[in-house]
């Protein structure tokens, strides 16, 4: 078997690991706080919630017929012309820089990282660091890591899922900034004018 088939499902693994499931763990020890604030009301928050959840298991499932299942792949429709070994190298290339993007993000973001909007806690308004560059660095990260995978792995699957994540992250961003801009008043709106809301 080809190596690199073999080696995706691990780095998903590994992603999953350090970009959600270690950062939560970690965050609840430190504060006792649940950083996970997605529930299930019917609410454009929660939905959005709901959305990315169904995103990383059509992910993971797209990731794991490539590696191990050839024949079922072939009907999700592999883009041909992309299927370059230079283009196949970049996406690698994209995913772990995205990794390690993200995991610096979350050590500067430290014990105020959440995943959603926490309405029950407030948390410190992080600006430095990756933060003057982009003020949602951990969503460029999701974002740059999709491309990769979809460079790697080109069919319709790898696509659909590459621009329902920018769409989502674009509306979740929306929603954050109107809450941080509420709870941060003046302090959040300088920010957003020095620093760019992506790259």
């Amino acid at each position: 078997m080809n190596p690199t088939k073999i080696y995706l499902p691990i780095y998903l693994l590994i992603y999953l690991l350090v970009a959600f499931i270690i950062p939560t763990y970690r965050t609840y020890k430190i504060t006792g706080i649940n950083p996970v604030t997605f529930g299930k009301n019917d609410n454009a928050h929660d939905y959005i919630g709901f959305v990315m959840k169904l995103i990383m298991v059509v992910l993971t499932i797209n990731v794991l017929l490539f590696s191990f299942a050839e024949n079922l792949y072939s009907y999700l429709s592999p883009i041909q012309f992309l299927k370059s070994e230079s283009i196949f190298y970049f996406g690698f290339i994209l995913i772990h820089t995205a990794l390690i993007w993200i995991c610096i993000a979350q050590f500067q973001m430290s014990s105020n990282w959440r995943i959603g909007i926490d309405e029950k806690n407030k948390t410190d308004l992080v600006t430095t660091g990756i933060f003057s560059i982009s003020r949602n660095p951990i969503f460029v990260g999701m974002i740059v890591s999709l491309l990769g995978i979809f460079l790697i792995i080109p069919n319709a699957i790898s696509l659909c899922l590459m621009v329902l994540t920018y769409f989502i992250i674009q509306i979740q961003i929306r929603l954050e900034e109107e809450f941080l801009e509420k709870q941060h008043k003046t302090d959040y709106i300088n920010y957003k004018f020095k620093t760019r809301r992506l790259i």
